[in-house]
């Protein structure tokens, strides 16, 4: 613990190893720390799509088509991968995103069974607005960890990641 100081996981921990010991492991507090990191990195994220109407799952869409560079377009079932979205949920949320005029879907000429899914200008300028205001968001909830700490502790969870399995080449396989 830095400083001595004390989180809210320490006294769920306490707690467990006062009525059920072996329930106290380091693997709780990992995975207790790394669910509260992601529910206050998820409620700052959505405060920002909020103001747009958007969900996660839009914007996930939105920045995975901007981030595949220009032409800012890429195969449905590719979408879903990248996005880690289902194929199913990627589908209702492109209909959604189609309906706002931020994404519009174009034949393959290749293949005429296939088709892209493509920004449309509209799509690339929130993309752009998006990313960067969650970003400034995402900066201010982390303004009060140093730098260093900071820098560590990406570190760590690509560590933890890669020890886990999650490998760029894996998810390349997918695709």
């Amino acid at each position: 613990m830095a400083r001595g100081e004390t989180d809210l996981v320490d006294e769920l921990v306490a707690a467990w190893r006062a009525e059920l010991p072996e329930a106290a492991t380091l693997e709780l507090e990992i995975v207790k720390r790394a669910a509260r990191l992601k529910g206050r990195i998820e409620e700052t994220t959505q405060s920002v799509l909020g103001r747009y109407g958007l969900t996660y799952a839009d914007f996930d869409v939105l920045a995975t088509l901007r981030r595949a560079g220009a032409p800012y377009r890429l195969k449905p079932g590719r979408l879903a991968t990248r996005s880690s979205l289902t194929t199913g949920g990627t589908s209702n949320i492109l209909q959604r995103l189609t309906g706002a005029g931020l994404v519009e879907r174009e034949p393959d000429p290749a293949d005429r069974r296939s088709s892209w899914v493509r920004l449309t200008p509209e799509g690339v300028r929130l993309a752009e607005e998006l990313t960067l205001a969650t970003a400034e968001a995402h900066r201010e909830l982390f303004a009060g960890v140093p730098a260093a700490t900071a820098r560590a502790l990406a570190d760590l969870l690509r560590e933890v990641l890669v020890a886990l399995g999650d490998r760029p080449e894996q998810h390349r396989a997918l695709r």
